[in-house]
């Protein structure tokens, strides 16, 4: 007999999202919805359990927690990569990690929806309306402003291509951008600079990893017009989020929408939700119905290949 561990099941939806029949058939299944934020605890929680499951990068697995395990023999992650497994270390301590497909469509849809409700305001009409007040802000038109893409990745690809589809003016930076990949989706390549003091809006669409861990900083918001808007639907620690919350307690950008932050869940009583300027959703990019199906089918797919000793969609540790 298996135990299998759900970690931070926020919505409880991972046991309905897809056919665990042929888990639950040769052991238990454990969901836990609340996050578990402390090692120590986490450790305790998961005493006896042969399988763990992970969504994304919301649980870090380090050495520290690994060795606390003897009983782990697999960790399923969401998604073919995740920086919060110490992959090289499982391996040593013969735990084998493996992933799953998945879409990134919902994320380049949500981008668009903070889009659309930081630069018309929906938020604050919305409480404004409630609060008995009628049309209080002026919203920014986004037809001939211009988009600013840091990342053309698969879903930086697709937020571009939809802002030439609202008439705007798409440019993109990365390191390693070229201008013919730009063209690709109807983009201009240009400086990172040029592309933070020209834009209207800036979207971050980057994967965390040593190079771009702080990759926007206090000198590029400091580059932004005070009529602009950031936008990050990729990773918290992609920016210096002290330098936002300073930049935007002070008006020097127009607001931010996002996603992402240093340290998830977000502490309620961060800065960040204070702000008037602020539009901020917890971590939701990659969370809608398709997603989770995909997920968690592959995820009991990955548990059964395992448990038949033949793993599949492994992953193996980042080369260096």
């Amino acid at each position: 007999m298996s135990r299998v561990a759900i970690l931070d099941d926020y919505q409880g939806a991972a046991l309905t999202s897809a056919d665990w029949t042929a888990v639950q058939q040769h052991g238990d299944v454990v969901t836990h919805r609340m996050h578990i934020n402390e090692e120590a605890d986490l450790a305790r929680a998961l005493q006896g359990f042969d399988v763990v499951v992970l969504m994304r990068e919301r649980t870090p697995f380090r050495r520290s927690l690994l060795q606390e395990l003897p009983a782990l023999g697999l960790i399923v992650t969401s998604g073919m990569a995740n920086a919060a497994i110490d992959i090289a270390a499982a391996n040593e301590l013969g735990i084998t990690v493996c992933g799953t497909g998945g879409t990134l469509k919902p994320t380049a849809e949500l981008t668009w929806a903070l889009i659309m409700a930081v630069t018309r305001g929906v938020v604050r009409e919305d409480r404004a309306l409630r609060a008995g007040q009628w049309q209080t802000s002026l919203g920014m038109d986004l037809y001939g402003r211009r988009l600013g893409v840091v990342g053309v990745g698969r879903v930086g690809r697709q937020v571009a291509t939809l802002g030439e589809a609202f008439g705007m003016d798409v440019i993109a930076w990365s390191p390693h951008l070229t201008a013919q990949r730009a063209a690709e989706v109807g983009a201009v390549r240009v400086d990172k600079p040029d592309l933070f003091a020209t834009s209207d809006v800036v979207t971050l669409h980057v994967p965390l990893n040593d190079q771009t861990r702080g990759l926007v900083g206090a000198e590029d918001l400091a580059l932004m017009r005070s009529t602009a808007y950031l936008v990050n639907t990729s990773r918290g620690p992609v920016v210096d989020e002290a330098a936002l919350v300073e930049a935007l307690s002070h008006g020097r950008i127009a607001g931010a929408a996002l996603d992402v932050y240093e340290v998830e869940p977000l502490p309620t009583n961060h800065a960040l939700t204070t702000l008037p300027n602020t539009v901020l959703t917890p971590h939701i990019g990659f969370v809608s119905e398709s997603s989770y199906r995909r997920f968690f089918g592959d995820i009991v797919e990955d548990i059964v290949a395992w448990r038949d000793e033949s793993p599949i969609r492994v992953m193996r540790p980042p080369k260096i």
